[in-house]
């Protein structure tokens, strides 16, 4: 055991297979015993790293929403750039956090109305930092508009407009695949054109 405790990568090999295990399954119908086989260690070793399923969820989600926070944080604060130029790197940097992460909208849908008790304390992690993310957006759009750049709108519907556009396609993809003639086999330029989609509707609103 101690051997496998000393391996650099055993704790990332019960992460990795454990968000696979939480995605694909849900919370509720995840196994310790699935996870540390597809790790390749055995149940007192996971036991070792994480006590529980919760502190092993806990902990990747966590981590999930950190990494999103630091995505946005950056894109939004980038000095220099117009607010055409944030909007293009914050849409097209979230879709590749989808990408990365394709099975993430339908597995939180389903744990927020499933089990709204257990999200609690991750939603709240993620309403501290959304009213930030809302006011450096209305500034931005309150700036531009100033100067005669664009409509002014409600940051909060612009968001919900982004994240609209760019969930649905993941969250329903085995539906839009088949619909689409298979428009998602080729993930890399289903991306780009929803990119490019994507921002052209959302610059539409803008648009004097």
């Amino acid at each position: 055991m101690q051997k496998d405790v000393d391996r650099p990568d055993t704790e990332s090999r019960i992460l990795q297979a454990a968000e696979k295990e939480f995605l694909t399954k849900g919370y509720a119908g995840a196994r310790t015993t699935s996870i540390a086989e597809a790790a390749g260690v055995t149940h007192a070793m996971f036991h070792y790293y994480f006590r529980t399923n919760e502190k092993l969820f806990d902990r990747i989600m966590t981590e999930k929403i950190a990494l999103l926070k630091d995505i946005m944080s950056k894109t939004v604060m980038e000095p220099g750039q117009s607010l055409e130029d944030k909007l293009r790197n914050v849409i097209g940097q979230h879709l590749d956090f989808l990408a990365a992460n394709p099975d993430m909208p339908r597995f939180l849908v389903g744990e927020v109305f499933g089990s709204p008790e257990r999200m609690g304390a991750l939603l709240d992690k993620i309403k501290s930092y959304s009213p930030w993310v809302i006011n450096q957006m209305q500034n931005l759009i309150d700036a531009s508009a100033a100067e005669g750049l664009c409509r002014r709108v409600d940051a909060k519907m612009l968001i919900l407009d982004i994240a609209s556009l760019n969930i649905f396609s993941f969250m329903a993809s085995p539906l839009v695949n088949v619909i689409l003639g298979g428009c998602l086999d080729d993930m890399e330029t289903f991306l780009e054109q929803r990119k490019k989609e994507n921002f052209d509707t959302i610059m539409r609103k803008l648009a004097l």
